[in-house]
């Protein structure tokens, strides 16, 4: 029998990711209608395939199925972070983090931050600058920008903010990362989870 079910999927969290399982899916014979960062329309056999199958080809590939509500909100929460500091470079709404979560999902910033702590291993504050620093790899390593711009794109008040925020998170300077391999890169599912 054919089962049409709407999945929550954590840690899908950018194109790649969504690429992945729709290819992943196709492979083991699920058809995708709909899949975009976080959650998945499918139609599967239920004579071939049931939720822990669909659950084992996620786990396999660094996901998993969404359970809970709440659940469902911290996934929400990372992509909207994700969203406005990787996919925007608007300032303006880097500016205003917390009004851009509480507008984008109707929830108090305290709600949502302590919703995200019971969940995850960090705070949210800390998965906003966690994120931040590996924007502003990635703005270093266009070699587009100068700090400066960086700063003033990434909402720093001074480059030595960014500078010293950078080197606490990362163990070394903006400079000695410009010198670098860049092997200290983080994926963005990784974010969230204790230092590696």
């Amino acid at each position: 029998m054919l089962i049409n079910e709407t999945i929550h999927i954590k840690n899908m969290l950018c194109s790649c990711c969504v690429r992945l399982i729709e290819l992943e899916f196709e492979k083991a014979g699920i058809k995708t209608n709909v899949v975009r960062a976080g959650f998945a329309q499918i139609e599967f056999d239920s004579d071939k395939h049931n939720l822990n199958t669909i659950e084992t080809i996620l786990v396999r590939n660094g996901m998993a199925l969404i359970k809970t509500r709440e659940q469902k909100i911290v996934e929400q929460i990372k992509t909207a972070v994700i969203e406005l500091i990787h996919h925007s470079n608007n300032v303006n709404s880097i500016l205003r983090k917390s009004e851009y979560l509480v507008e984008k999902l109707g929830m108090s910033y305290q709600q949502l931050s302590k919703l995200f702590s019971k969940h995850e291993a960090i705070t949210l504050e800390k998965y906003i600058i966690r994120n931040k620093i590996e924007r502003i790899k990635e703005l270093i390593d266009t070699d587009e920008y100068s700090l400066s711009e960086i700063a003033y794109i990434m909402d720093y008040s001074s480059v030595q903010y960014l500078s010293n925020q950078f080197k606490k998170e990362t163990g070394i300077s903006v400079s000695e990362y410009k010198k670098s391999d860049k092997s200290i890169k983080r994926t963005l599912d990784r974010l969230s989870k204790p230092e590696d």
